[in-house]
């Protein structure tokens, strides 16, 4: 057998061989993920978590199918809205306006400013997925709050790529079907508001925001919107409140805004009174 001779030492020219064995990465570098944990257990937790995000929201769907149906919707356009619409909340806002007897056009409104939300999770997750520009527009599909989160969370590329395919097939496919059985089934249910399904809309809206509302101008905000909606709701017609409501945000951000400057004006212009006072004694 041939004597083995070491590997050479790296010399940092272009196609140097590096002397150092494969294994995990070193401490702090998270592109492959924690080190010393294998790809294999990586992949598998990325799939169980996107699992139980897909599953646990994607059965919503039923609650928006027995919604949309009694609405007034057909079972053509509750299913198409789930399939060429697919943002949970957009969908609960535009079938709970128009079961309200809200202007269609007014609910659609509501619907669309919700949806724009995605775009911006768009320009963050095309940099983390990187994918080839003949998927992007099927990928654009399933940005949404769920596939977002689970992408966002991962420590590499791969991981990202992993949890976002997982989560959004997982998602489109759980949302459809049950979106469909409950269309299907409203019928044999009856009336929705005696069994309280009227309210799976905001329930399910409020369940997914719920977590998100981290931070103190988060809750004062999402305080502010409901606030105002409620009280907008006796006096307009259905589906403008919700538009109106998003202008808590804007109102906080001044307001706040407004707060920290304040601290930070007086407290320069007390530096600066006592500036000359300084100069003055060493003179």
């Amino acid at each position: 057998m041939a004597e083995q001779t070491a590997p050479p030492e790296g010399t940092g020219a272009i196609g140097a061989i590096s002397a150092g064995p494969p294994g995990p990465t070193a401490p702090g570098d998270r592109r492959n993920g924690p080190p010393g944990t294998a790809p294999g257990k990586r992949d598998a937790a990325v799939v169980r978590d996107a699992l139980a995000v897909g599953i646990a929201v994607g059965l919503s769907g039923f609650a928006f199918g027995v919604t949309a149906a009694g609405s007034g919707l057909s079972l053509l356009q509750i299913c198409a809205l789930s399939l060429f619409v697919f943002t949970g909340a957009s969908q609960f806002a535009l079938v709970g306006a128009l079961a309200a007897g809200g202007n269609p056009y007014t609910a659609a409104a509501g619907a669309f400013f919700l949806g724009v939300r995605n775009a911006f999770y768009g320009l963050r997750l095309s940099q983390l997925l990187a994918l080839p520009r003949a998927l992007r527009p099927f990928a654009a599909h399933w940005v949404i709050d769920e596939t977002t989160a689970v992408t966002v969370a991962q420590p590499d590329r791969r991981s990202a790529r992993l949890g976002f395919t997982v989560t959004g097939l997982t998602l489109y496919v759980l949302w459809n079907l049950t979106t469909l059985v409950g269309a299907m089934g409203a019928e044999a249910l009856g009336d929705t508001e005696a069994w309280g399904l009227d309210a799976a809309s905001p329930a399910v809206f409020l369940a997914l925001l719920a977590p998100m509302l981290r931070s103190t101008t988060e809750r004062v905000t999402a305080g502010l919107a409901v606030l105002l909606a409620l009280t907008l709701l006796p006096v307009l017609p259905a589906g403008v409140p919700v538009l109106l409501s998003a202008l808590a945000a804007p109102v906080v951000l001044f307001v706040m805004g407004r707060r920290k400057r304040g601290p930070a004006v007086e407290g320069g212009t007390a530096k600066q009174e006592k500036t000359p006072e300084k100069g003055g004694r060493d003179a």
